[in-house]
């Protein structure tokens, strides 16, 4: 069902965007469906709504019904997701996608896209994170609390159309209650960019690894941007670029890049000395120079034989990993010893960074267990 508006006393917005709320058999992605869409457009030509129940092709679980009023004999007839799939992209499309509580509409509509192979990626706005951000003295800032607070004027609840005609309402009252400038950097403080850039969006961020590691933003000609470290990488990077309380540099940032790699290094060491490793190599233009220390120089003898081991764990994901360095350099992570001796083979001949030096010089002085390649034994540094 489709239906335009009038638009009445609203200066309609220059960039579209939709107004969406979902009726579900319950709460969980991936298992519970669809029963009912409703969508709000607003853009520079008008306002219009549509809605449609979905056949979820499951029962909906009894005080489901009881809640919504939708009926399984209400959806035996309707259309599937996938019927309605293309249409409803189309409508969606970029645009900024608006719902309360978005984490749950956005979820179940990505994983519903995804489950017939179709990508769904709209930024999205939370209008419960908003609520927050304008009146952060409030302490409820559910829709039936905002119903209340503001005088929104319900036709029904717990109907997709209906919540979704709410949150129009909302947006709305914010336009009138607040002055433009200061409402649009709430709106964008509180945002969520999934189309980031070029290939990134939040399809790639989740493919990154979630415990310890080391990423690096590329922009424009693929000129290295920053590099970072994490114990939790997937979570940073994604905070860096979509995140809602970002920091203006990393606002600035995130309009720049345009690839990302990364790398797991098994363990927050050798999260450390990857990052220092590829700033001093890649000199990416957003990383601080680290002013030089007493010590700092390329006289600093190394005090083994050969190349040494820092064995490691990392405790959120268990994978163990063996960091290889020689002469103040850092070669890199395998997963064994074995694999950590091809490393060396593999190194370049420059010698002496003194990131590393500080790094290692710290953990040595508190007693770091490092083992050298041939030894089979852990043995301590002292002893070396």
């Amino acid at each position: 069902m489709q239906a335009n508006l009038p638009t009445h006393d609203f200066p309609l917005p220059s960039e579209p965007l939709v107004f969406v709320d979902l009726e579900t058999t319950g709460g969980t992605f991936g298992i519970d469906r669809i029963t009912e869409i409703g969508i709000v457009e607003v853009g520079p030509t008008g306002v219009s709504q549509w809605t449609s129940l979905v056949n979820p092709g499951k029962p909906i679980p009894a005080f489901i019904q009881q809640l919504t009023g939708i009926t399984n004999e209400m959806v035996s007839d309707a259309p599937s997701f996938e019927q309605l799939a293309a249409d409803l992209l189309e409508r969606m499309n970029g645009r900024l996608f608006v719902a309360h509580n978005a984490h749950f509409d956005h979820s179940f509509l990505k994983s519903e896209f995804k489950r017939i192979g179709m990508r769904f990626a709209p930024d999205v706005l939370c209008t419960v994170q908003l609520s927050r951000a304008v009146y952060p003295a409030e302490s409820r800032h559910g829709l039936d609390a905002l119903v209340v607070r503001h005088a929104l004027v319900p036709t029904a609840r717990h109907r997709a159309l209906a919540d979704a005609d709410l949150l129009w309402q909302f947006w709305r009252h914010l336009h009138r209650a607040h002055a433009p400038d200061v409402l649009r950097a709430h709106v964008e403080r509180v945002t969520r960019r999934f189309q980031l850039a070029a290939h990134i969006d939040e399809d790639t961020i989740e493919n990154i690894d979630a415990g310890c590691g080391v990423y690096i933003f590329y922009g424009d000609n693929d000129a290295p941007l920053y590099v970072g470290k994490s114990v939790r990488m997937r979570q940073r990077v994604r905070s860096h670029l979509t995140g809602p309380r970002r920091s203006s540099k990393d606002v600035r940032l995130a309009a720049l890049v345009r690839r990302v790699e990364w790398r797991a290094t098994g363990g927050e060491i050798g999260a450390l000395l990857a990052e220092a490793q590829f700033v001093a190599d890649l000199k990416p233009a957003h990383n601080r120079v680290h002013k030089q220390r007493a010590g700092d120089s390329g006289g600093a003898p190394w005090p083994y034989a050969g190349a040494i081991v820092i064995e490691e764990r990392d405790a959120s994901t268990g994978t163990h990993a063996c960091h290889v360095v020689d002469r103040w350099r850092y070669l890199g992570t395998a997963p064994s010893l074995h694999e950590a001796r091809a490393l060396i083979a593999q190194a370049d001949t420059r010698s002496f960074e003194a990131a590393i030096h500080r790094i290692l010089s710290d953990r040595l002085a508190r007693g770091l267990i490092v083992k050298p390649l041939s030894l089979p034994t852990d043995v301590p540094a002292s002893a070396l």
